[in-house]
């Protein structure tokens, strides 16, 4: 947790998104950030972000990518890295081809300027899609679907030089009304289990987990101590110390979580699957916001042993790694509303590696 960082951005910087539909957003005219070396029509970091988005989804600009990102850039999705700007085009046209008519609904966008001219965008999309083509998932269904991402981004000079992108891929496919264990075990056929160099838990040897306080009382401040109460300490209760009575939590797979006692016992499904995994907070993005909230973004890793019975099943003793991004707001010092995305179906493509493919009788 000591690694973690912590930024801030202005509001009054930014054109802010405020339930806005993209034609709405985009009657904005006045450049209120300085963005050097970005093209001159960007009038802020959103407004580049939402736009570039609408351009290479909607309007089938793919080539809109060459342009906006780096050709060496790096891709975070799951467990893995992909490099250079060729997968993204591969990737976006094979996306648009399982679902061509996809729709990218901003719903909100949490930034910071790093350094001078650099920024970092966490952009949180909701979309719709029908499955008209094949995909990585299997043959097209002809079924409608939609879920929620989160993409971190990092970009200077109009180029995105890095991202970290989290979907909730196990709610596409149980719309789909595929099996997610099958598929699963599909996608990690003939791929060796995952070399452990060391074991990495919440406790380091015989240390107990690293108690971290709150430097002050800011939003940021708050969110570290929070990941790492709950998480790394299991302090479960302290949840009741950081979010509103009648909360809401959106969590994968179209779950909800209201009030204290649904959130509790959604954060223990998770950990009872991996109890002794480590919390990594990578990042922590923060914004105020013109009615007093504040919308605060977090990007973390799980990193543990699958030895619990849990909401993946039966423990198999397999590494892990969550790739995961959690979007707040908070009013009044306490998160009212939360937004957290991993990919549950790489969590079990995790679990099936090295596993050997079962044979047809």
């Amino acid at each position: 947790m000591k690694d973690a960082v912590v930024y801030y951005g202005d509001s009054s910087q930014v054109n802010a998104i405020d339930h806005k539909n993209y034609a709405e957003f985009l009657k904005h005219t006045e450049k209120k950030q300085e963005l050097p070396g970005f093209d001159e029509e960007y009038l802020d970091i959103v407004d580049y972000i939402l736009k570039i988005t609408h351009r290479i989804w909607e309007e089938k600009g793919i080539g809109v990518i060459y342009d906006t990102y780096a050709n060496n850039c790096l891709v975070h999705s799951g467990d893995s890295t992909s490099t250079g700007v060729s997968g993204v085009i591969a990737n976006t046209l094979m996306t648009l081809h399982a679902f061509p008519d996809r729709r990218l609904m901003a719903e909100d966008v949490v930034w910071s300027e790093d350094s001078p001219g650099v920024f970092l965008s966490s952009h949180r999309i909701l979309s719709t899609g029908t499955n008209l083509g094949d995909s990585n998932f299997g043959p097209a269904t002809g079924k409608k679907v939609y879920f929620r991402t989160i993409a971190d981004c990092a970009c200077t000079k109009n180029k995105i030089f890095e991202e970290w992108l989290v979907r909730d891929n196990l709610w596409i496919v149980q719309q789909l009304g595929l099996n997610p264990w099958e598929l699963a075990a599909k996608m990690a056929a003939g791929q060796p289990a995952k070399q452990v160099y060391g074991r990495d838990e919440c406790m380091e040897g015989q240390f107990l987990p690293e108690v971290y306080r709150a430097k002050d009382s800011s939003v940021g401040e708050q969110v570290l101590e929070l990941l790492n109460e709950v998480y790394n300490r299991k302090l479960i209760n302290r949840i009741c110390d950081f979010y509103a009575d009648n909360a809401v939590v959106h969590s994968i797979c179209n779950q909800d979580q209201i009030g204290h006692d649904e959130i509790q016992g959604a954060v223990i499904s998770l950990l009872s699957s991996f109890p002794n995994a480590r919390m990594i907070v990578d990042r922590v993005t923060c914004n105020d916001s013109a009615d007093g909230s504040w919308h605060v973004s977090a990007r973390w890793r799980l990193r543990g042993l699958h030895e619990g019975i849990g909401m993946y099943g039966a423990p198999t003793g397999k590494p892990v790694e969550i790739l995961g991004i959690t979007q707040y707001r908070f009013e009044n010092g306490k998160i009212v509303e939360a937004w957290e995305i991993y990919d549950g179906l790489d969590v079990m493509r995790q679990l099936c590696l090295g596993e050997q493919p079962a044979t047809e009788a």
